[in-house]
């Protein structure tokens, strides 16, 4: 018998009827004898309905207000599926983050987990019962309702799973598993079996969005088993995410292609190339909260001056265009030049440390689909380009290919 924490996204509980699928899933572990905690989150469309309410009264309400208001999306979702638990013969009870209790810090709308007292779950599993959990949610020392941020439902399983050592934690979603990329952009792209936590964050901040990083993060620190299963097919084990390399893993030199197109590029031409170039330049950009991807800087051959080049995600393009104007004024640099038309592709993998090669075959296999590369970065397990937004999903057909992840012909 084993302890299982169970996740089930939006889509998975989008409706009743999926609601009572998903109690005939969870009925199905229990009678195998196995002890369940199921965490949900709000039924999909729930949370931004709620959000779009909030902004008919006002554009900018109070963080602890929002979180009193979306934290109730989950609070529907857990007394349904207990309900309909209960009904199929399968004893259930259903708890909100507070009333486990999941304390967090009081950074509303983006808290972060302090502690999780298991004693009540643990006592409700010992008669026998079926705990369902809202996911997203806890509350702060003061006993305010706090979210965890979006996509914090599966923080809150990988957390709960932490705390009661579960023998796995288990994410139910749209999709199987994780695939070496996406199977809409990549027909040939197949099912990993396993993959490591270093890899899956890696490509969940590249642009894959099978599992939020930060429940990755907690899966690696606490060293949780984590497997993405499908809700509506019950075919296969999905796939095993683990802490590192075991003996019994396969080590491809690539794991994984992470591409996104919601990127935008800029550039300050001919800024002095003085020491504090580039904390005058982004340290502006950082104070607009604006996040920086990859870095670029190229000196003339006069040495004297410089053009720095960043990415930025799209959405803040033109903020970001704003900021810079001020920034160049002051600097006596030359002008801004941007691109909004740009994607980032990128190969993950562990294999990456033990073989020499990787970026100049990558390099190689753009070129020969004339690809050309605008910028280039790279870590000990993943190497990243920019290219031109239309050629994004040729590029990523293509090193799928030449780095033999392409799934066998049936």
């Amino acid at each position: 018998m084993a302890l299982y924490v169970q996740k089930f996204g939006g889509t998975s509980v989008g409706s009743i009827e999926r609601i009572k699928a998903v109690a005939e899933k969870v009925k199905g572990y229990r009678a195998e004898g196995h002890d369940v905690v199921v965490v949900v989150s709000a039924m999909s469309g729930e949370t931004n309905r709620l959000i779009a309410l909030a902004h008919e009264i006002n554009e900018d309400p109070t963080p602890r207000e929002m979180d009193m208001l979306v934290s109730t999306g989950e609070q529907v979702t857990i007394a349904l599926l207990s309900m309909t638990l209960n009904t199929i013969g399968c004893p259930a009870v259903s708890y909100t983050g507070p009333q486990v209790s999941i304390t967090t810090d009081s950074s509303h709308t983006k808290a972060r987990i302090k502690q999780i007292d298991d004693q009540k779950i643990r006592n409700d599993l010992k008669e026998g019962r079926v705990v369902v959990v809202a996911g997203f949610q806890g509350a702060d020392e003061n006993g305010n309702i706090t979210t965890l941020g979006r996509g914090g439902s599966d923080t809150t399983g990988v957390a709960l799973a932490a705390a009661l050592k579960a023998d796995e934690c288990q994410i139910f979603t749209d999709v199987d598993g994780v695939y070496t990329t996406d199977p809409r952009v990549c027909s040939k792209a197949k099912r990993l079996e396993t993959i490591t936590v270093e890899e899956m964050l890696e490509l969940a901040s590249l642009g894959s969005k099978v599992l939020q990083i930060r429940s990755v993060e907690f899966a690696g620190k606490y060293n949780v088993p984590l497997r993405v299963l499908s809700s509506f097919d019950d075919q296969g084990p999905g796939t095993l995410i683990v802490a590192e390399e075991t003996n019994e893993m396969e080590d491809p030199l690539i794991s994984g292609i992470a591409f996104t197109a919601n990127e935008a590029k800029l550039t300050v031409l001919n800024a002095p190339d003085v020491p504090g170039v580039a904390s005058k330049i982004l340290g502006p950009i950082g104070a607009a909260n604006i996040e920086v991807d990859m870095i670029v800087q190229n000196v003339a051959p006069d040495g004297k001056t410089t053009d720095f080049t960043f990415t930025v995600s799209r959405g803040d393009y033109k903020k970001a265009q704003a900021v810079l104007e001020g920034v160049v004024a002051e600097l006596g640099a030359g002008e801004i030049s941007g691109d909004n038309a740009i994607a980032k592709v990128s190969l993950v993998g562990v294999g990456m440390r033990s073989h020499a090669g990787v970026a100049s075959k990558m390099f190689q296999v753009l070129s020969d689909e004339g690809i050309n590369i605008r910028m280039v970065s790279t870590s000990e397990i993943k190497i990243s380009v920019v290219i031109d937004e239309k050629f994004m999903e040729l590029a990523v057909r293509a090193l799928h290919t030449a780095f033999g992840l392409d799934k066998e012909e049936e």
